[in-house]
């Protein structure tokens, strides 16, 4: 889904990027996100350089909308808020630091503070039927999809999407503060010290959020087994 960015912290006049679509010739060499110099890469953004700003997403952009989906539980809804993500990030561009912390951190935390902003916005207007949509659509999202190599059978595919939509209805029904914390260690294999940062917490509070979540977890899957058995 293709997402022009808008002229905001650029240095001169851009012509505002579509996401996704550069031609091959404006991509950036393929090189792993380790190796990338982040802080050139935000000023070549800022410059008006498509491929740099098209490297950026390409690298960002699952785990933006794995968060986005975890939060939400709803792909549609998941989409459009990373689209707003990376809208909020590329008119904020002008105010990463390197010294401070990661770009994948900073982006973490405007991921975070905008899915807060949102789930306070819709508190009141959630549909709880939303949950099971999509699953398909987010093949490579599924917790389940760790735990086999090889093609599933037919019959092992439909068990690992009943399987996948249970996590995801429990994670659902756990408190946004658990929740959170346990999305972001279990899911997006962030550590203490980046959770803190993204939360904006100590990392004392991250460990135990992580471990009074991953028993909130447990418990409501416990109660859904019980229910369907």
């Amino acid at each position: 889904m293709g997402l022009a960015s808008p002229a905001g912290p650029a240095r001169r006049t851009m012509e505002p990027p579509v996401l996704g679509l550069q031609p091959a010739s404006q991509a950036l060499v393929e090189v792993s996100p380790l190796e990338l110099d982040w802080s050139q890469i935000v000023r070549r953004c800022m410059d008006g350089d498509s491929g740099a700003w098209a490297e950026l997403v390409r690298t960002h952009h699952r785990r933006v909308y794995g968060l986005c989906y975890r939060f939400t539980g709803n792909p549609t809804d998941a989409e459009d808020l990373t689209q707003d993500v990376f809208l909020k990030i590329f008119s904020n561009l002008a105010r990463f630091d390197s010294t401070r912390g990661s770009l994948q951190v900073w982006i973490a935390t405007m991921t975070r503070n905008l899915l807060v902003d949102h789930f306070r916005r819709t508190r009141n207007q959630r549909a709880t039927g939303s949950l099971d949509e999509g699953w398909e659509s987010a093949e490579e999202l599924k917790p389940i999809d760790r735990l086999t190599s090889s093609g599933p059978s037919p019959l092992e595919s439909v068990a690992r999407r009943e399987l996948a939509k249970m996590v995801q209805q429990a994670l659902a029904r756990v408190s946004v503060d658990l929740r959170e914390a346990v999305i972001l260690r279990d899911l997006q294999d962030m550590d203490y010290k980046e959770i803190a940062c993204v939360l904006g917490i100590p990392e004392g509070t991250v460990k135990s959020r992580i471990s009074r979540g991953r028993a909130e977890l447990a418990r409501l899957l416990e109660r859904t087994k019980r229910e369907v058995m």
